[in-house]
C-alpha cells in the first residue's frame, strides 16, 4: 500500500499479446507468487505489471478452510455485472496490506465475462465467496485496494488484533 502502481487504472490487454512469451511469463509468475503465498487470487498490479489480468482459485486452502472450491481462472480483460442488490460483508485481507483485514461490502452475485489466457471467452455467473475473491482481484485493475471500500473503520485492523489466536493470511 502506498506504491503509486496500485492506484492507478491498468489498460486492457492487448490482442497481439495473446501467445506471447511475456504473457505467458506473466502467469506464471502471478501463479508462483499467488501459491507461494497461499492466496485465493492475484492481480498484474500486485507484481508491478500495470495490464487488465487476474487470476484465482484454489482447492482446499487453510487460510479459508470453511470456504467451498473455486476453479483456478486466468481472466483478462475482465468485465464485472452484478445480479441484483444483494450487498455482503465479508472480511478481506490482501497481499498489498499485510497483516490486515477489514470488513468489505460486496455484491453477492455477480456475472463476469473476459477471455482466458489463449484469448477464449469466458463467461460465468458466481455467487458469495467466488464473487468476493473476483471482485477484490478486479478492484486492483481500476486502482482500488479494499480498504477504499470498508464503510466502518473499527472493522479494520491488524489480524492478530482482529482475531487474535487465528492464523489469517493475505488474499
Amino acid at each position: 500500500m502506498g506504491d503509486p502502481r496500485l492506484l492507478a487504472v491498468s489498460p486492457p490487454v492487448p490482442a497481439t499479446a495473446f501467445g506471447s512469451a511475456q504473457l505467458e511469463g506473466l502467469l506464471l509468475d502471478m501463479r508462483d507468487t499467488m501459491r507461494h503465498l497461499n492466496g485465493a487470487g492475484l492481480a498484474a498490479p500486485q507484481i508491478g505489471v500495470s495490464l487488465r489480468v487476474v487470476i484465482f482459485g484454489m482447492d482446499e486452502n487453510p487460510r479459508y478452510p470453511d470456504s467451498p472450491p473455486i476453479p483456478f481462472t486466468v481472466l483478462i480483460n475482465p468485465e464485472l455485472t452484478a445480479l441484483g442488490e444483494v450487498i455482503e460483508e465479508g472480511w478481506e485481507g490482501c497481499l498489498s496490506v499485510p497483516g490486515m483485514r477489514g470488513l468489505v461490502p460486496r455484491y453477492r452475485d455477480l456475472r463476469y465475462t473476459g477471455v482466458d489466457a489463449a484469448g477464449r471467452p469466458i463467461d460465468r455467473t458466481v455467487s458469495e465467496f467466488h464473487a468476493r475473491v473476483v471482485q477484490h482481484e478486479v478492484d486492483h485493475l481500476d486502482g482500488i485496494l479494499y480498504p477504499r471500500r470498508i464503510r466502518d473503520l473499527t472493522q479494520f485492523g491488524f489480524s492478530e488484533a482482529l482475531f487474535p489466536g487465528e492464523e489469517l493470511g493475505d488474499d
